[in-house]
């Protein structure tokens, strides 16, 4: 919205020319995000405590010490964060961008599955959603439309191809095919994110962190120059994401004074499956869906925790863990949450720089 009014403007008044810019367009979402929450966030704090009573009902299976201190804290905080990226994304973005859209309605999406989740399990005090096929099934749906969007406006065989890090000329061609690895790097990103929200701040730091190295990556494969320079493979178009990777920046650190131990709200599969289908939905846009598996490194650790708990648990009957996922391992072995969750910051943190790497090691 406000990029059609400054471009019209800046025919007029040179001044206004550089709101057209990528840079300052980003650097405007990440502000506008950031107050939009602290200005509405008290009061939809505020209204999910009035509406949810006692809160998010607390796994009895899960740490002990979460019962007594977490009970009767507000989920859905995802509606904040949703509510300043949209906003952000609609006032500074290009919105005749198809992959703008493409992200967004991954985004909204897996928001509102995750909300109507959220919804069952304060309105019934269970820690059960609705069903984990249906979910799924909803999932796929989504990012089946959006991966398909995505190779249908992309150039071929790019837009059908799995780029590999590290090796600039190296395309795995999957063609009509590749729809499928795209619904599972979104689904699985999604999801990997929900089963890393456990404690307080632990997933949106890393969040963050994922999403202003995609930021970085949107920007450098939009723009001809930079991605010949870097031998990156040019994806024309996707430069515009790197608008909503400052929404959710922005949005991040908002939600993140209120979230920051001890949590004032919790984001729930609300915020949780929508961030995570948003980082996986860029990363198909951008070509560097492998580079996820590294920057989002610590999601990717929490679920293979999971994964390898149950398995093991199945084969065996005994567990790798004291407890899944990962984190509650720490807890079990008696780390403190804020040691735990600073400590996984840091992992996001170098995680994220070598996957950074592979911009120029490719």
């Amino acid at each position: 919205m406000l990029y059609y009014l400054f471009s019209t403007f800046s025919t007029e008044v040179q001044a206004f020319n550089v709101f057209r810019y990528l840079t300052t367009r980003t650097g405007g979402a990440i502000l506008t995000a950031l107050l939009f929450i602290f200005v509405f966030g008290p009061r939809i704090i505020s209204l999910l405590k009035v509406k949810q009573g006692k809160g998010q009902p607390i796994r009895t299976d899960g740490p002990q010490r979460h019962i007594v201190e977490k009970q009767g804290t507000p989920t859905m905080g995802g509606l904040m964060i949703l509510s300043g990226v949209f906003v952000a994304t609609i006032l500074w973005a290009d919105l005749t961008n198809l992959y703008v859209w493409g992200v967004l309605f991954v985004t909204l999406g897996f928001g509102a599955i995750g909300f109507y989740d959220d919804y069952l399990k304060v309105t019934r005090a269970s820690v059960r959603g609705f069903s984990s096929r249906l979910r799924l099934f909803a999932e796929f749906a989504i990012a089946g439309i959006t991966v398909g969007c995505f190779m249908w406006i992309g150039e071929k065989p790019l837009s059908m191809s799995l780029a590999v890090p590290f090796l600039k000329d190296l395309l795995i061609y999957f063609g009509p095919f590749f729809i499928i690895v795209g619904m599972l790097v979104v689904v699985g990103a999604g999801n990997a994110v929900n089963i890393t929200d456990g404690l307080d701040g632990l997933a949106i730091m890393p969040v963050m962190i994922a999403a202003a190295s995609y930021g970085l990556i949107c920007y450098l494969v939009g723009n001809f120059v930079f991605s010949e320079y870097l031998q990156l493979h040019f994806v024309r178009g996707t430069g515009e994401l790197a608008i909503i990777c400052g929404a959710l920046v922005g949005a991040g650190l908002g939600f993140l004074w209120f979230n920051a131990p001890p949590a004032m709200i919790f984001m729930g599969d609300t915020g949780s499956l929508s961030l995570g289908g948003a980082l996986g939905a860029i990363a198909v846009a951008v070509k560097h869906e492998i580079v996820l598996a590294i920057i989002g490194g610590l999601f990717v650790l929490e679920t293979v925790s999971v994964i390898v708990q149950v398995i093991s648990f199945k084969m065996t009957g005994k567990r790798v863990f004291a407890m899944a996922p990962l984190h509650h391992h720490y807890e079990q072995k008696g780390w403190k949450e804020p040691t735990i969750v600073i400590r996984f910051w840091i992992i996001a943190f170098v995680l994220a720089l070598i996957g950074l790497s592979t911009l120029k090691l490719r």
